[in-house]
This record gives structure tokens, sequence and C-alpha cells, in this order.
């Protein structure tokens, strides 16, 4: 494996472990075919196991590498990788979340409040009224996502504008996609957890009723 490839030392990745995904794991430092993660106690897999790790891949995408694990040291944990990496091209969006306030922000505009629609921690998709909004468009999106409030650079990718014309002209109805600046990692790692509550609060309720 090139070393251009290797998630750099002190980044946070994804580990995947018995089909259980942690989103938060801190690379300790990455040399040749081995890294060196720190994680809780409680999400460290046993000896002699394979996991898979994702990570960022300029422009828009992950690495993705299978992993096996050969030391463990306190919440440190020693794995060696096998194969090559792949990498998985980001999609637009996912859903997850829905119903959230958001709020668009473009210079030379007054601010819009829309709804979200689905987001991932790399897009959203939103609903609008009477906003005129363009592909390519550039603006500040801000989310609330549970009692936290985030914020990401964003660009317009799809934008579909429709009016209501019957029994009378109404409202403009306007339909975005927009994707979110890749470097504001610190905010889509709070939107990746709160989306991972929500399913798993949809699912457990699922179960219940």
């Amino acid at each position: 494996m090139s070393t251009p490839s290797l998630p750099p030392d002190g980044s946070i990745i994804e580990m995947t472990s018995y089909g259980e995904t942690n989103p938060e794991v801190r690379v300790v430092h990455a040399t040749g075919t081995v890294v060196t993660l720190s994680l809780a106690m409680a999400q460290i897999p046993p000896a002699d196991t394979t996991v898979e790790l994702r990570w960022a891949a300029a422009p828009r995408g992950r690495f993705a590498q299978s992993a096996h694990v050969i030391a463990i040291d306190g919440n440190r944990v020693e794995v060696r990788f096998t194969g090559q990496p792949s990498v998985l091209q980001s999609r637009l969006y996912v859903r997850g979340g829905g119903g959230e306030p958001l709020v668009l922000s473009r210079e030379g505009h007054p601010d819009a409040i829309g709804v979200v629609h689905d987001m991932s921690e790399r897009a959203v998709r939103a609903h609008f009224t009477d906003v005129e909004i363009y592909p390519d468009d550039e603006m500040t999106l801000s989310i609330h996502v549970g009692e936290e409030m985030v914020s990401f650079p964003a660009t317009a990718l799809k934008v579909s504008s429709i009016r209501q014309q019957v029994p009378f002209r109404g409202p403009l109805s306007v339909e975005m996609v927009a994707v979110f600046d890749d470097s504001e990692e610190a905010q889509a790692r709070v939107v990746r957890r709160y989306i991972m509550r929500h399913q798993l609060t949809h699912r457990n309720r699922g179960a219940t009723e």
C-alpha cells in the first residue's frame, strides 16, 4: 500500500466489526501495513478478528480497507491491512432524519427557512417555499440536529421548483439537494451520530409496536 493511501495520524476514521460500525476511531499511528487505533474499551474487537476501516479519500469518497487485529493493549488496537484499499464514492445523500428545520444563508439574500427531507454527513435534501435557488449556488446551511446546531458551507447540486396553479396560483415549492464542504469533518460527525441515533430510535420503536 502506498503511503498517501494511509489514514493520517490523529485522524478520525470508521471501523466495522461483526456488523457494528464505530464512526469515531482515532488513528494513533499508521505506517506500512500496520495501523494503531485508539477507541473505547467497550468497542474493542477481539484479537485475530477481521475488521474494515474507512477514511476520507479526496476529492469526494472514502477508502475502504480490510484489516486483521494483531495486538491489543488497553484501549489501543493494532491492525494489519490485508489486500489493497478500494475507493467508495460518497452518495449524494442517504435517507436519514427528516423534518429538521434548517436555515439557508447567502450573501445578498435574506435568510430562508426550510425543512429537511433527508440528509447524510455529506449532503441534504430539503424543501423551501418561495425561494429562488439554482444549481451551483453557494450557501451556508445551518441545521438543527437534536439539541445541536451544525453549519456547513454547501453548493446546490440539484434544484426542482414547482408553483401551485390549481385551484389558484400559489407559492413556489422548491426541492434542493446540496452537498457540504468536505472540510467540515467535525460537523459531519455530529450529523452522523444524530442519524444513527435517529435510525436506532425508529428501529426500537418498530420492534415494540
